[in-house]
């Protein structure tokens, strides 16, 4: 254990760099990190385990940070501990550094998780809590460790809150410890402006231990994560009560706490360098890490190698008495594709996408072991209940099962599963309904920007929801969650992707395709009502162009029509083209599941899916726009404008024009307009040319 005073020394360095950062940024938020100083300087010299020689090592405890604002908190104690320099520090929110304004994932820093938006942090650490329960029913307790997660009272005022307090209590996860610093100021007001809750008997009514402290006692505080280390029935909530900006100075030297205006901007130059000399630093040069801080947490480092050494000692010894459970446990984490007998998955006739999904499951759940599925109170309808049959839901003492029943709480699951991709070590996949991803977006963009492998599974995909009506009836979902496919992660790679497949065969090369997507997240968009199986030859084996975004799924030679699909509109599209042969017409019919993986393909390959200058009508159920940029001049889009209405889903297609005639005489008529822009662009280029 250290001297009081030694702590407290390390945490007025924290808070002197808290304060300077900030400063020397011209923005962020100075405030609430000093007033956090005590726990996580405490945390990290004497509570948090892990192997300061590498910071990848699977069983260390993880530190999960909500307040992504409150960053520089962070990086100044991981600066102490060795993970940061101090021209890393000064370059606090510049282009280019290692300390951008809010944590981005970066585990050999010592950074679990990006955070920003409030809320989400703490469920990545829920999900992180249970994927450790379920490595240590499989594989011993030996491998067993604590998550630690850092709140404040916006991410407890965030919605999110409610399902983690929940799903915790329930499971009884005596592996979770939450630090909830409450200094009672937000970025606008007072925190009694807002709320007069008393959290400590809402987290005690849920089965937490509740832990009610002064956050700047380092006895209190370590009375408190003593009993939480300890813990053995539930998880533990430490209400820290802390002082925003503890220590600050105005320019006069006079002491400044607790003001609103503390939280979201640097204090000034003045009143910074007021309050750097008050705490024992230097005015003149205040990003620095005193070398008796620095030599403190290099003393913890050298207590961490025998605490790692003796763990991993453990873990031989078991590896060497279960060679076959540890080659299994090392496979969990080395992200090599299982060998799924991807081939031989049975299905039946005419089905849904849904229940091809559900076909799948059912074989996954004895291919693939680490595989752990959620849904949120929809398990019979999305049809994650296939998976379900074949093991057991998460209960308090019991992980030996892989589901998790969630509850009416999207976000919250979409969070959850996150976390479990970023403990590693598991596949997590999701499922609701499409129009209820809605709850979840703010969790897919974190999620991509976290590059973790979460499987998103979106049934009842469109309109033909039928009878629910609008509300349950996703139209705009699809071109949203489209955006993302868009969009490069920090590693310059796509940073989701979307897929709706056709059939059977296409449902199966989606997940296969999921399952292996390692370094980022995917969604399979199934549908309610049963699809026709479609009458192509070699359709297994052609349904594997689903990899490349999209393929061409029928075509005559020198065809003069291109009809595109996807989900349910492919069999729409290749019924509508049938009536058009009929006719004498000739007609290539394309499967694009995928826009994002579309566009990535070679210059070639797009030309043959999408041949140019064709006359083009695609169809979707959900906006034009989800393939008006594939179209070209020559094309068109059969779409969604509109709001569904509440019938049975035939009568829908009807209403909509979502009949093979309508959509063949919407063919012959873009072929028309297509000779009518040819001409108009012929007429513009001779005028150009003179």
């Amino acid at each position: 254990m250290n001297r009081d005073d030694q702590l407290q020394r390390c945490a007025d360095n924290i808070r002197v760099l808290s304060a300077s950062m900030p400063q020397a940024a011209k923005s962020g938020h100075p405030g609430g990190a000093m007033g956090g100083a005590d726990f996580i300087n405490l945390l990290y010299a004497e509570y948090l385990v892990y192997d300061p020689d590498d910071r990848n090592w699977t069983e260390r405890d993880r530190f999960f940070l909500d307040a992504g604002h409150m960053s520089s908190m962070l990086y100044s104690t991981l600066a102490l501990a060795g993970f940061f320099s101090a021209e890393d520090l000064k370059g606090f929110r510049q282009w280019g550094s290692h300390t951008p304004g809010h944590p981005e994932r970066d585990n050999s820093r010592g950074i679990e998780n990006t955070s920003g938006p409030l809320g989400q942090g703490h469920a990545f650490g829920l999900g992180a809590a249970i994927t450790e329960r379920f490595l240590a029913a499989r594989f011993g307790q030996w491998l067993s460790h604590k998550t630690w997660c850092y709140l404040t009272d916006g991410g407890a005022q965030e919605e999110i809150s409610q399902g983690v307090g929940r799903i915790a209590g329930h499971l009884g996860l005596a592996n979770l410890v939450m630090f909830y610093d409450a200094n009672d100021v937000q970025l606008s007001t007072k925190t009694n402006a807002v709320t007069v809750e008393d959290f400590s008997a809402k987290y005690r009514a849920w089965g937490w231990n509740v832990h009610e402290v002064n956050g700047h006692d380092l006895t209190a505080l370590r009375g408190a994560m003593d009993a939480a280390v300890a813990e053995t029935q539930k998880p533990t909530l430490i209400i820290g009560r802390t002082v925003m900006g503890k220590g600050a100075r105005k320019a006069d030297g006079s002491i400044w706490e607790g003001d609103v205006k503390q939280h979201g901007a640097p204090f000034g130059p003045e009143a910074t360098a007021a309050t750097v000399t008050a705490l024992g630093g230097d005015a003149t040069d205040p990003i620095q890490l005193w070398p008796d801080c620095t030599t403190l947490h290099k003393a913890r480092h050298d207590e961490l190698r025998k605490i790692v050494a003796k763990r991993r000692e453990v873990q031989a010894q078991w590896a060497a008495a279960n060679p076959d459970k540890a080659a299994l446990y090392a496979r969990f984490f080395d992200k090599t594709p299982w060998p799924v007998a991807w081939d031989e998955i049975a299905f039946g006739k005419n089905l849904a996408t849904r229940n091809a999904s559900a076909a799948i499951l059912t074989a996954l759940a004895d291919q693939i072991p680490n595989l752990i599925v959620a849904s949120a109170d929809l398990a019979d309808s999305d049809k994650t209940d296939a998976f379900l049959k074949k093991t057991t839901p998460f209960q308090r003492g019991d992980f030996s099962g892989a589901f998790l029943h969630a509850g009416v709480a999207e976000l919250t699951m979409a969070a959850v599963c996150t976390g479990m991709s970023l403990h590693g070590g598991v596949i997590p996949a999701c499922g609701t309904f499409f129009a209820f991803s809605d709850y979840m977006k703010p969790v897919m963009r974190l999620a991509a920007l976290q590059e973790a492998q979460v499987i998103f599974l979106w049934s009842h995909d469109s309109f033909r929801v039928g009878e629910d009506g609008p509300t349950h009836q996703p139209i705009e979902q699809e071109a949203q969650a489209r955006l993302l496919e868009q969009m490069k992660n920090l590693s310059g790679k796509r940073s989701f992707t979307v897929l709706r497949p056709a059939d059977h065969h296409e449902t199966r090369e989606a997940w296969r395709f999921a399952v292996e997507s390692t370094q980022a997240p995917s969604a399979i968009l199934l549908t309610r009502q049963d699809i026709p199986d479609l009458e192509v030859v070699n359709r297994p084996a052609q349904a594997k162009g689903l990899r490349q975004g999209g393929y061409v799924v029928s075509r005559d030679e020198t065809p003069e029509l291109l009809l595109i699909g996807s989900g349910s509109e492919l069999g729409l599209a290749l019924d509508a083209a049938k009536l058009l042969r009929a006719e004498g017409l000739k007609v290539q019919v394309s499967s694009i599941p995928s826009t994002g993986l579309f566009l990535e393909q070679e210059q070639a390959h797009r030309d043959a899916v999408i041949p140019q200058g064709l006359p083009t009508l695609a169809v979707t159920a959900g906006l034009p726009c989800v393939f008006t940029p594939l179209v070209g001049a020559f094309g068109a889009v059969v779409g969604m404008t509109r709001f569904g209405a509440s019938a049975n889903f035939k009568v829908l297609d009807e209403k909509f024009g979502y009949t093979p005639e309508a959509v063949a005489a919407k063919a012959k008529a873009q072929i028309v307009a297509a000779r009518a822009t040819a001409k108009v662009l012929i007429a513009q280029a001779q005028a150009l040319l003179g």
